[in-house]
Parts: structure tokens; C-alpha cells; sequence
């Protein structure tokens, strides 16, 4: 997969879930079968603030021809998604999310996935 093209697919994943967990986190995360009491709200909108963040630097990183800085952010994205993937994970199998549970489990391993060979893969010496 060509760096650009996951950048975009994280950009527009961080869009569509930045946008919902800053303004409706309740309705997004009933539909997982979770609910949220004043300090998960509050949570759930530093979440979106910081999908925000991830959206920024995978946009404007898309078409970096490969600077350190690159190397460092496509390091930073890979640990961020595996440790999401791990977090999710863990929630799902506790039980913690209905069915519609995995499909958060499978978003951050092809993420992570995604990055990771970025980041890993053999230069073309």
C-alpha cells in the first residue's frame, strides 16, 4: 500500500469519528451498547479532540516525500493504532461492546497493520 493512500484512509477515519465522538458521543457509543455518564462524555470528547489531532498530521504528512519526521509520525500512528487495536480488543472480549464491538477491534488492527508495514517494510535498496 502506497503511503499517501493510508494516510487519506486514517485522515477520513479520524474525520467521521473525530466529528462524532466531539458531538454526539452518546448516540455514537449506544450503537456499540455502551453508556456514558458525564466523565465518559467528557472522555469521549478529549478522544475526538486528540482523532483531530491524528487527522491533521496524516493529512498534511500524505505527500512527504520521507523525512525523519515522516519515519517518526508513521512509528507514532503504528504504536497508536496497535495499542488501540489492544485496548479494543480487550473490551470486546470483557464484554464491554455488543457485536458492532469488532468491527472497532478490525479498524485498528488494519490500521495498525497498515502501519506497521509502512514502517517495517524493506527499503528498495
Amino acid at each position: 500500500m502506497k503511503l499517501s493512500t493510508m494516510m487519506v484512509i486514517k485522515a477520513v477515519v479520524c474525520l467521521v469519528f473525530g466529528i462524532l465522538f466531539l458531538l454526539a458521543p452518546e448516540p455514537l457509543m449506544s450503537f456499540y451498547g455502551v453508556t456514558l455518564g458525564e466523565g465518559g462524555l467528557f472522555v469521549a470528547r478529549l478522544y475526538g479532540a486528540s482523532l483531530f489531532g491524528n487527522l491533521l498530521l496524516t493529512w498534511f504528512a500524505r505527500n512527504d516525500a520521507g523525512s525523519e519526521a515522516l519515519r517518526a509520525a508513521i512509528l507514532a500512528l503504528f504504536v497508536y493504532d496497535a495499542i488501540g487495536f489492544v485496548v479494543a480488543l480487550m473490551a470486546q472480549l470483557a464484554g464491554l461492546m455488543n457485536g458492532f464491538g469488532w468491527a472497532v477491534v478490525g479498524l485498528y488492527l488494519l490500521l495498525a497493520l497498515g502501519f506497521g508495514y509502512l514502517q517495517f517494510k524493506p527499503s528498495a535498496s
